[in-house]
């Protein structure tokens, strides 16, 4: 890698409005010491952190520094703007709907003339739901609830972008005086993707945000989609090796880590469960123990294959994780009273399809990792697919050739932008649910 590319990038907007005040606003973009911004397929929310000086003299201010003279107490309006080298840009302000929150206010150090601020910053729509309960009947498509939950007026409130897979099967609830993003998780283990999903073989969703707005995805969804770049790894001097052909950069750190710890997948019931159902009305009870899918798409050409010596023989036998429901028959059926009555019957949920089939697959998508550092690229997102390779590690120091177990697709976990004095960087935790190179690099 040039070192060029790994250089300062360049943040052009860093304005903190006062809360008192919204005329009164303080740039901190040229004592920015360190930003970080993190993004995560397991988080609702996009958070960013920054460290700066905070010295004292700005005319607007009254002399004093900006933790003292805004005042920065928290919940103030920040807009930020940031580039890397290939102009890829990040922006959060006002204009966009999409400016970030003060979260928490840590002093690091002071002086008589200038402290050290360290701001944990998030999404408006973080702090919004502290504020806001769900208290209202939910009637129709799951995918059809997180819309509304999301921009409803009386709840988030959102004005950004969202992008939803639509589900395929429905469910009434009422709201119980929850908050926004609890129902929206707890939901995503109840979805079944219209697109990506079959019902009885694979369920499961997950909601996080970008800075390109909300997702609503199934797991099976993220897995299907085409790569977003192609990294490669070998320890050859860059002076020797550039970035071979088909591949879009070269990664400055790598580290695979199989996930499989056997006892743990065992339990957490990743890969055979057990649901018991029972029928108040008729008292009729069923037993079902759904295998892993083999309709799930994989990133790998296979899902992990455990030792056979361990297999259960015998009906309902082969399972590592048990599951009870009551269900759901009569509970807020739709249309008026003689609908309802028509329609008393009918499962308003259907565990059997869904529940544990979205266990295991939430479970086996953590089954491969990699670890990985590059050159900043504020392109990439949480939730992209990114092709990786490695070479395979022969006795022949001059091998080649990608390793066939580890390479291949993975969907981007997190990721971390880290901007310094000394440099940028973008860190990437990669997961999948399977193993094998499947594909390649170019295509």
């Amino acid at each position: 890698m040039a070192a060029k590319e790994s250089s300062p990038a360049n943040i052009t907007q860093a304005d903190i409005v006062s809360n008192e005040d919204k005329k009164k606003t303080v740039s901190i973009v040229n004592g920015i010491i360190e930003l970080k911004y993190f993004e995560s397929i397991l988080q609702d929310s996009v958070r960013a952190s920054i460290v700066f000086t905070d010295a004292a003299g700005p005319e607007a201010l009254d002399g004093k520094t900006a933790l003292d003279g805004l005042p920065i107490v928290g919940t103030e309006n920040v807009s930020l703007k940031f580039e890397d080298l290939k102009e890829n840009k990040l922006e959060f302000s006002t204009s966009k709907k999409n400016s970030l929150y003060v979260n928490k206010v840590t002093p690091i150090s002071d002086d008589s003339t200038k402290s050290m601020v360290a701001l944990d910053l998030s999404s408006k729509e973080y702090l919004m739901n502290e504020k806001v309960r769900l208290n209202t009947r939910y009637d129709g498509k799951l995918s059809d609830h997180i819309k509304k939950i999301l921009e409803d007026q009386n709840l988030l409130a959102t004005e950004k972008t969202i992008d939803i897979e639509p589900t395929s099967n429905n469910y009434n609830f009422i709201g119980n005086n929850k908050k926004p993003f609890y129902t929206i998780n707890w939901l995503s283990m109840r979805s079944v993707s219209a697109e990506n999903q079959k019902p009885g073989e694979t369920a499961g969703y997950f909601f996080y945000e970008t800075s390109e707005g909300y997702f609503f995805k199934s797991i099976d969804g993220l897995l299907s989609q085409d790569k977003k770049k192609s990294y490669m790894y070998n320890q050859s001097p860059d002076g020797e090796v550039g970035v071979p052909e088909g591949y879009d950069d070269k990664a400055l750190d790598y580290t695979k880590d199989n996930k499989v710890d056997a006892q743990r997948k065992l339990m957490q019931g990743a890969y055979s469960t057990r649901i018991v159902v029972f029928d108040p009305f008729t008292c009729y009870y069923e037993v079902l123990t759904p295998p892993a899918s083999e309709e799930a798409k994989t990133a790998g050409k296979k899902l992990p294959t455990l030792n056979p010596e361990l297999d259960k023989e015998g009906k309902n036998k082969e399972y590592t994780r048990t599951t009870y429901m009551l269900l759901d028959k009569g509970t807020l059926p739709t249309g008026k009273t003689e609908q309802q009555l028509e329609k008393s019957e009918e499962e308003n949920f259907k565990p059997k399809d869904t529940l544990n089939q979205a266990i295991m697959r939430y479970n086996q998508l953590f089954a491969s990792g990699v670890e990985m550092t590059i050159a900043g690229d504020f392109s990439l997102h949480a939730g992209d697919v990114l092709f990786v390779d490695a070479p395979e590690l022969q006795t022949d120091t001059k091998n080649d050739e990608p390793n066939k177990q580890s390479g291949g697709l993975y969907i981007i976990a997190d990721l971390c932008h880290y901007i310094s004095t000394k440099g940028t960087y973008t860190k990437l935790n990669l997961v999948r649910d399977s193993f094998g190179r499947k594909g390649n690099h170019s295509k």
